[in-house]
C-alpha cells in the first residue's frame, strides 16, 4: 500500500488563525539572470507559537514559543556558511543533516519530496522545494512534523505541501500530502484519514483536516482531528503561527540564546505534557503493530 494518503480535496477547517486568510507571498520569486548578486535568499527564520488543544474526552491545552528554519533546499549547504554556529557541511552547534529527514539518505531531499507528491497526486512539482523544520542541536534531532512547501515551475505558487510526521519513542515517520488541486487562493486545505500512530494517548480512528498558508511574511498551519464516525465534534487541534525573520548572524544567535537546544526542549515538553494528560486520566492506546 502506498504510504502516502490523500483524499477529500479542498476540505476546509473551522476556526483557523486569521493569518490563514492573509496573502503571505512577497518574496517567493525564483532567481533570474537579472537579479543582483546581493538578492536575499529564499531561506529564512520563522518564529512564533505552537498551540495544542484537546476537547474530548479530556480537556487539555498548552502553547509554547518556538522558531523553525525555512530552507530552500537548492540553497544548501551554502546558505548556512556565513554563520559560524550553523552548518550543513560539518558538525556544528546547529546543523542540517540529510539523514534526519524523510526518504533514502542517498537520494537528494528535494527529489524525495517531489516523489512523495507525485505518488500521492500523480503530479510532480517542478519548482523550488522549501523546508520548514528544526535543525539538529548539540547533535540531537527530533521534529514532530516538518513541512515541505513544493512550488510550481514559476516559483510563485505552492502546488503541494508535504507534512512529514515523526513519532516518539518509535522513531517512525509518515508523510501526508496537501495538494492544491483546483484551488486558486493562498491557503491549501485537505481532509486526510489518520494512518500513522503519533501518540499512545490518542486513538487511530480519526480524520485530520489540514490547512496551511503559503510562506511569506507569515506562515500559519491549522490541523484538526475528528472521530471517523462523525458522531462527535473535534477531539484535537493544533495551530502553528509564525512570522518571518531574515537570516543574519545576529538573528540566528538570538534564536540560539532564546531557544537553547530546541530539539531537546521539544522532546522534554512532549513527555511533560503526556504525563499531565495521563494524570488527568487519558486512555492509553498501544501501537497498532504491537497489539
Amino acid at each position: 500500500m502506498n504510504p502516502v494518503t490523500a483524499a477529500g480535496r479542498g476540505a476546509g477547517v473551522a476556526g483557523p488563525s486569521p493569518l490563514l486568510s492573509a496573502d503571505p507571498r512577497p518574496s517567493s520569486r525564483p532567481t533570474s539572470a537579472a537579479d543582483p548578486p546581493s538578492r536575499r535568499p529564499a531561506s529564512a527564520i520563522y518564529e512564533g507559537t505552537i498551540r495544542h488543544r484537546r476537547f474530548e474526552p479530556i480537556e487539555h491545552s498548552f502553547r509554547y514559543p518556538l522558531f523553525l528554519m525555512y530552507l530552500d533546499l537548492s540553497e544548501l549547504p551554502d546558505v548556512l556558511d556565513p554563520y559560524p554556529l550553523f552548518s550543513a557541511r560539518r558538525r556544528a552547534l546547529a546543523s542540517f543533516r540529510r539523514k534526519d529527514f524523510m526518504g533514502d539518505p542517498a537520494q537528494p531531499l528535494d527529489e524525495c519530496a517531489r516523489d512523495t507528491v507525485a505518488a500521492a497526486t500523480g503530479d510532480r512539482p517542478a519548482g523550488p522545494i522549501r523546508l520548514l523544520t528544526g535543525l539538529r542541536y548539540f547533535g540531537h534531532s527530533f521534529n514532530p512534523v516538518s513541512f515541505y512547501f513544493c512550488f510550481g515551475s514559476d516559483g510563485e505558487r505552492v502546488d503541494a505541501v508535504v507534512a512529514d510526521v515523526q513519532n516518539i519513542p518509535w522513531g517512525e515517520r509518515h508523510p501526508y500530502v496537501l495538494a492544491r488541486g483546483d484551488h486558486r487562493g493562498t491557503v491549501l486545505s485537505e481532509e486526510l484519514e489518520k494512518t500513522f500512530h503519533v501518540s499512545p494517548l490518542m486513538g487511530m480512528d480519526q480524520t485530520y483536516s489540514f490547512r496551511a498558508s503559503e510562506p511569506g511574511e507569515s506562515i500559519a498551519v491549522h490541523i484538526e482531528s475528528r472521530p471517523r464516525s462523525g458522531e462527535q465534534g473535534k477531539t484535537f487541534d493544533a495551530t502553528l503561527n509564525l512570522r518571518r525573520r531574515e537570516l543574519s548572524r545576529g538573528a540566528l544567535t538570538r534564536m540560539l540564546a532564546r531557544y537553547p537546544a530546541m530539539s531537546l526542549q521539544v522532546v522534554a515538553k512532549i513527555y511533560a505534557q503526556s504525563l499531565r494528560l495521563k494524570l488527568k486520566g487519558a486512555r492509553y492506546y498501544p501501537h497498532p503493530e504491537a497489539s
